[in-house]
């Protein structure tokens, strides 16, 4: 008898629980549909409420349909919208916009990520190639083995802040950057490397992205002077029009193929400028009538009265 009492009282509970989770999942679903509703509910157009309002209208007024219901729905969805929607509306956007942020956010870690990765696969190289000749000149001419040893310095001195900077830093610092690394190619290229660099004082406080303009003096580089018997020139170039400041990087190497892609590094710093500036930054890549190779980096002109000049 107690068994079969504890039996029932046990299956009398499971039959209540069971019913209580009916009841829980259709609470749950119906708060997810009413939201939901609410939701389009605030974001819908006026003009589009009143089609809505008006095919149910049609819908009431059919052997079908109930008038009653109807015309609460209509009025119910009215005050809602009138009284709440503004707000519930305001609520989504603002979560879209933070939304939105945090994906332009992701963006530009990745940006700087493969920026890093680009430099870490640069920077041995360079260092291998820049100690080696160190090395053989030591033996040959240690005058000269000893400047190059201080133009590393000076290069590594100058670019591990930047490597560890985020955003931008001043078309200063990438100025003095690029004086130690084309010091330190025309060591190793010799007479067959050439460099001017023509940038006013009072523009070096602007804020550039780090690194990018590095990127087009190692192009111009790797890709016109190279490959080219007697080498050539490299001239870098900054102005001014208006709001905004142009930095350009000329060579006279073996020009660039218009039918090419972008590269690595060229790709990331379209990406970087992108993702700092928008669309009011661009980098361009020109063949001018002279030959050679330009490539020009474009963006708000922003110069920074607290930074201090490079030297």
């Amino acid at each position: 008898m107690n068994g079969g009492r504890l039996n029932k009282a046990g299956h009398a509970r499971r039959s209540a629980n069971g019913l209580v989770n009916i009841v829980r999942e259709i609470g749950e679903m119906t708060a997810a549909l009413w939201w939901r509703f609410f939701d389009w509910l605030a974001q819908v157009e006026w003009r589009k409420l009143m089609i809505v309002w008006l095919l149910v209208l049609i819908f009431g007024l059919t052997p079908f349909g109930y008038p009653e219901q109807t015309g609460a729905f209509v009025m119910l969805s009215f005050g809602l919208k009138v009284l709440a929607g503004g707000k519930r509306k305001a609520e989504i956007e603002a979560r879209d916009a933070t939304s939105h942020a945090d994906k332009e956010g992701l963006e530009r870690r990745l940006v700087e990520a493969r920026m890093a990765a680009l430099q870490a696969q640069v920077e041995p190289h360079f260092l291998f190639n820049t100690l080696a000749l160190i090395g053989q000149l030591i033996e040959t001419d240690p005058p000269q083995a000893a400047r190059i040893h201080q133009n590393l310095i000076d290069y590594l001195r100058a670019t591990l802040p930047q490597m560890r900077a985020r955003g931008a830093g001043t078309l200063g610092r990438q100025i003095e950057m690029s004086r130690a690394y084309l010091a330190i190619m025309q060591a190793r290229m010799r007479s067959r490397l050439a460099v001017s660099i023509d940038v006013p004082a009072e523009m070096q406080t602007a804020t550039f992205p780090v690194m990018t303009l590095q990127i087009l003096i190692e192009n111009a580089i790797k890709h016109g002077l190279e490959p080219k018997v007697d080498g050539g020139r490299i001239d870098i170039r900054a102005s001014v029009d208006g709001q905004q400041l142009q930095v350009d990087v000329l060579d006279d190497g073996i020009g660039f193929n218009v039918h090419a892609g972008d590269g690595v590094g060229l790709t990331n710093v379209r990406e970087r400028l992108r993702i700092l500036y928008g669309a009011r930054a661009q980098l361009v890549i020109e063949a001018p009538l002279t030959g050679g190779t330009r490539a020009s980096i474009r963006v708000p002109y922003a110069p920074d009265i607290f930074a201090k000049r490079a030297p």
